[in-house]
């Protein structure tokens, strides 16, 4: 399975909290270094970061690694990381895991699992990965984005409310189910093909009232394979706190 997918990190240099948050230093590195590096670890036939900054280009070359210049215009990831697949011509049957630039201490086992759940399928052109929820306040936390499956683990529905929801155990008690919840972990695996195609549909009305970007896939009929994994990872960076707790666990 090694060496058969591609690791794309989208790293835009703006940010509303954190500006030029991927060139913040985290143990003395650049926070998208830490992420490069975690994503060669995976296995991955080629790391790329997708920027729209020539400083976050550099600092990636400079360090070894690929990056490619992509438009200011994306309104998402998703966008840019398709631009980097049209701009180095890969093939519609290339695996791509989106792998986000402000998460420096994504497992790289996690990166190789969404890509191996991908491939190891053929139902979805689309996989992600969660971890079970054990906590009640978690379930009732709209930031914890949750997920139901099929029996199959392909997603019937994402959602930042409590799903499903116990009709006689909640808000008051924890419910017997408790461990029939699951948080979506935001990494994707996907083909060139689907991004392709996906970037041509128009945002869904289920997107807009979630603002979840996979339930455009959903609503467009589209599968998505999400298998389970025992812990989720840990936090990415979203404010400086985020910064100052990452920073202390690299450096401890």
């Amino acid at each position: 399975m090694n060496k058969i997918f591609k690791v794309v990190i989208p790293a835009r240099y703006a940010s509303s909290r954190l500006p030029a948050k991927p060139l913040l230093k985290i143990a003395g590195k650049e926070m998208i270094l830490h992420v490069c590096e975690k994503a060669d670890l995976a296995g991955a036939e080629e790391v790329v970061v997708a920027t729209d900054d020539n400083r976050i280009l550099e600092c990636v070359k400079n360090a070894g690694f690929n990056a490619v210049m992509t438009a200011l215009t994306h309104n998402s990831g998703t966008e840019r990381i398709t631009e980097v697949a049209n701009i180095l011509n890969w093939s519609d049957q290339t695996a791509i895991v989106n792998c986000q630039g402000d998460e420096p201490l994504i497992p790289p086992e996690l990166i190789k699992q969404a890509a191996t759940s991908l491939l190891g399928q053929d139902q979805a052109q689309v996989a992600s990965l969660c971890a079970p929820i054990d906590d009640i306040d978690e379930i009732m936390n709209p930031n914890a984005v949750k997920v139901v499956r099929d029996k199959n683990q392909y997603a019937l529905y994402f959602s930042r409310a409590a799903i499903p929801w116990d009709r006689d155990c909640f808000p008051d008690q924890a419910s017997e189910y408790l461990n029939s919840y699951f948080r979506h972990i935001g990494i994707y695996a996907y083909t060139a093909g689907f991004l392709r195609r996906y970037i041509t549909w128009p945002v869904s009305v289920l997107e807009k009232i979630e603002s979840l970007e996979q339930l455009r896939i959903l609503n467009s009929g589209e599968k998505i394979f999400v298998p389970a994994v025992k812990n989720a990872p840990e936090a990415g960076v979203d404010t400086q706190e985020d910064l100052d707790r990452i920073n202390k666990l690299l450096v401890s």
